[in-house]
């Protein structure tokens, strides 16, 4: 019975999903985007095992219980800066210390990139489409990841957390994400992540907002930032940037 409720829900998603992307092509009548402004982590790079890894590491030195992975996805959705204070207290800074210390040491040579992610890249790139990064990852170890992999050549800005005065789901590091490119927030700007926080600051920009997900997104979980496009992977995204004009 149990197994049939699950297949029900994702069946419904899968459907809701479909409608969502054509209701959101034809009413819009969706044009091919000047700037593309993507979420880093779990968009277009798995590295929620890394994430998960040195949070544990950072929770035990400080005493505190493990959590599962699905606990991590669940609760790693801020910066750092926002969301340890809450969590470590007074002690946040020692946590953030802790943190950093096991992240820099494993997470370039545990990155993944995601499949069909840097063939999305070089598909718009091609196209003459701006394309950045807006991250609540630290801006030194996203340029870093991003340098590692030989893809900050594909983007006009990488900002992370600390670059701006605030962190997602702000404007502000949407705004410095295309300081000087020469094109003006709006719709014909796609701001394309994996989480709620993503969709809110695609609605917070003015941006037009898509979500990457293997599930389709829900109501009781984006309430008023629903994405007006959800598409499963990179390919997905790819295939779909292509048939625009």
């Amino acid at each position: 019975m149990g197994r049939r409720v699950i297949f029900l829900k994702n069946y419904w998603r899968y459907i809701k999903s479909i409608f969502l992307n054509i209701e959101a092509k034809m009413s819009i009548n969706l044009k091919r985007p000047v700037g593309v402004l993507f979420d880093w982590d779990n968009t277009l790079v798995d590295t929620w095992p890394v994430i998960h890894d040195a949070m544990n590491f950072t929770l035990k030195k400080m005493g505190y219980p493990l959590w599962s992975l699905e606990d991590s996805k669940n609760n790693v959705r801020l910066s750092l800066r926002e969301s340890f204070p809450g969590l470590f207290g007074d002690k946040w800074k020692t946590a953030r210390d802790i943190f950093y210390m096991r992240f820099k040491k494993i997470h370039l040579k545990r990155l993944e990139v995601l499949p069909g992610a840097e063939k999305l890249l070089i598909s718009m790139k091609k196209k003459g489409v701006y394309l950045g990064v807006v991250s609540n990852k630290s801006g030194e170890n996203l340029r870093r990841e991003a340098n590692h992999l030989g893809w900050s050549q594909y983007f006009g800005k990488i900002i992370g957390a600390m670059d701006a005065e605030e962190d997602k789901p702000s404007i502000k590091p949407v705004q410095l994400a295309v300081k000087g490119s020469g094109i003006d927030l709006g719709q014909r700007v796609w701001f394309v992540g994996d989480t709620k926080i993503d969709m809110e600051c695609a609605y917070n920009s003015g941006c037009f907002p898509i979500l990457i997900n293997k599930n389709a997104p829900l109501v009781e979980e984006f309430g008023q930032c629903m994405p007006k496009i959800h598409l499963m992977n990179c390919d997905k995204l790819k295939n779909f940037f292509n048939e625009l004009r």
